[in-house]
């Protein structure tokens, strides 16, 4: 006799095609979910910066530098400045960009579809003038008619602010010989008296800036009217420059300037994957929440002075700070942990019905494999029955036709490897397959006496 396979405690064939389609079912879901409800950020981002040596520029490498370490690849693109990269975000071309407090009007089209960040530094208004032999220093705005100004770079958002500054003075663009070169020429117009001043509008730590500070025969304009310009201005600030602190041991300044000053902010398109979003205003912290020549520990990145509505996440961040994940784990763990929501409710949309199903279908795929004997048990016990039609003489091969190919099958029978949790149905189907051996065999035997 045949020895019987031992018993499983399940069958992991069975197991496996019961519910692997509802396993590839439920996982094609989650990736769909994950890929199109919240997609992963991209790890590629365009900076738009400013004119070589800027501030932009030089911040647009630390930016750089900084999101390198997270995997985010971020490349800068030079511009004249802050119009200019208005218009290559409004293009596309860049995904976030620095831009000047003031640079878009008030008309909701030059705004639409950019949210702001937040505001990073001030950037002052710089008006450096070539001092004249016997002349006091000009005292008013009124007194530069007649001069030749560089007024900023075209595409730089300080023409506009210049003009802006002018008009509330009453002067004219056309009073002015003005001109609109880069800072770099610009500067060297100046030093080489072409031309008779120059306005930056940029933070302190501008090369330039820095350089013509401590240049003999070349003097910085007093906003002596620093706070009526803020009242005028919504977008500018006050701001001091206290004396020495360009060169305490040579006293530089002697004494303290008023200025006015944007802000410099950060401004993104409204698709840039909210991640991203995180992942800037974290870095813009490192960068510029130190305390400067305008500014107290902390008090930069913020969402205040800026005129272009703050984006979701970065409102978020002035609010809590960083995400609770991102403050222990990496970026792109923690972004992953924190998208997994999505999973979890295309998983509990699908596992609790689906899991009604996958037992009953193991059961039935298991005693299949059972009952499927009882057909060939079935067309046996057919043949015989049919053996009744036929003369007595022809049945006795019949008979044992059916008994070979009743054989054949407690053969397989014996071979059947199956849960111990349904042994009762195995052993069931053996006493069914010796039933019909003895029925066989009676009728064989009442065949060999027949006359």
């Amino acid at each position: 006799m045949n020895r019987l396979k031992k018993f499983t405690s399940f069958s992991l064939r069975d197991l496996v095609a019961s519910a692997g389609p509802t396993i590839l079912g439920i996982a094609a879901v989650c990736i769909a979910a994950y890929l199109i409800v919240d997609p992963a950020p991209p790890r590629k981002v365009t900076l738009g910066t400013g004119q070589d040596n800027s501030a932009y520029d030089v911040f647009g490498k630390k930016y750089q530098e900084l999101l390198k370490k997270e995997g985010i690849a971020v490349t800068p693109q030079g511009s004249h400045g802050s119009r200019d990269n208005l218009k290559l975000l409004k293009e596309g071309k860049v995904d976030i960009a620095f831009m000047q407090s003031g640079t878009t009007d008030e008309a909701a089209p030059e705004r639409e579809g950019l949210v702001s960040l937040g505001s990073l530094f001030t950037e002052p208004v710089w008006l450096f003038l070539r001092a004249k032999e016997g002349a006091p220093p000009l005292a008013q705005l009124t007194q530069l008619r007649g001069l030749k100004i560089n007024i900023g770079a075209r595409g730089s958002g300080t023409p506009r602010l210049v003009r802006q500054i002018l008009a509330v003075n009453g002067v004219e663009r056309e009073e002015l010989q003005t001109t609109q070169l880069d800072n770099t020429p610009a500067t060297v117009e100046l030093l080489e008296g072409r031309i008779d001043g120059l306005v930056f509008a940029a933070a302190p730590d501008d090369p330039l800036i820095q350089m013509l500070l401590q240049t003999p025969g070349i003097y910085l304009f007093d906003f002596a009217q620093a706070e009526a310009y803020t009242r005028r201005l919504p977008f500018l600030t006050h701001v001091t420059l206290p004396r020495g602190i360009v060169d305490l041991g040579r006293d530089l300044p002697a004494r303290d300037y008023h200025l006015i000053a944007p802000t410099a902010t950060l401004v993104a398109r409204e698709d840039l994957h909210p991640a991203l979003v995180e992942l800037f205003v974290q870095a813009a912290a490192r960068i510029h929440g130190g305390a400067g020549w305008f500014q107290q520990q902390g008090q930069f990145p913020s969402a205040k002075y800026t005129e272009i509505p703050v984006a979701d996440e970065a409102a978020k961040f002035y609010k809590d700070g960083a995400p609770f994940l991102q403050r222990y784990m990496s970026f792109w763990l923690a972004n992953f942990l924190d998208r997994m929501w999505v999973l979890l409710l295309a998983l509990s949309a699908l596992i609790l019905p689906l899991s009604k199903i996958v037992p009953p279908l193991y059961v039935w795929r298991v005693r299949s494999r059972i009952y499927r004997w009882y057909g060939q048990l079935r067309t046996v016990e057919g043949a015989i029955e049919d053996a009744v039609e036929v003369a007595p003489e022809e049945r006795g091969p019949i008979y044992a036709e059916q008994l070979v190919r009743l054989n054949e099958i407690e053969e397989r029978v014996n071979h059947l490897s199956i849960p111990l949790s349904f042994a009762d149905d195995l052993y069931g189907l053996r006493s069914h397959v010796h039933f019909v051996r003895q029925r066989i065999e009676g009728l064989m035997g009442t065949a060999a006496v027949a006359p």
